[in-house]
């Protein structure tokens, strides 16, 4: 069986964002020479998200007000963990959107339905934060 691991790096210039890592996971996938078998994709910090949904601007903006609603910024006093941070509202909304997906690869290639795009979603950026990407099979 392959083995194949790799890193994601991004900083975000706002403290909210949604990227499409779509490409690099395909990328990773060629790169490994694996044809049949898993990918994994994880978030390597608690204030950050790996999902798969539509590629949908709307979309986004939708996530990013239905997120705001359950999980609000401000004010920071709320949150019993912003002692020493002000992220207490990044860490319920990556439990919300979630820490990995799991994609097979079939005949080389992602096995995504016609819609389906891998994201990184950041919580609290401006900091330099990672993704992992583990792909094993034959």
């Amino acid at each position: 069986m392959k083995s194949h691991r790799q890193e994601l790096w991004f900083e975000t210039p706002t403290r909210r964002a949604f990227i499409n890592i779509t490409n690099q996971i395909r990328q990773a996938v060629t790169d490994s020479g694996v044809q049949e078998g898993l990918a994994l994709c994880n978030a390597m910090h608690i204030t950050a998200s790996v999902f798969i949904n539509d590629d949908e601007p709307g979309l986004h903006a939708d996530f990013e007000r239905w997120l705001e609603r359950l999980a609000p910024e401000k004010p920071h006093n709320q949150y019993a963990h912003n002692g020493y941070e002000d992220n207490g509202d990044a860490h319920l909304k990556r439990q919300i959107m979630g820490r990995e997906v799991v994609v097979a690869i079939t005949n080389g290639q992602l096995d995504l339905g016609p819609w389906e795009r891998i994201f990184y979603g950041e919580f609290d950026g401006h900091r330099r934060k990672r993704v992992l990407i583990k792909i094993i099979g034959e």
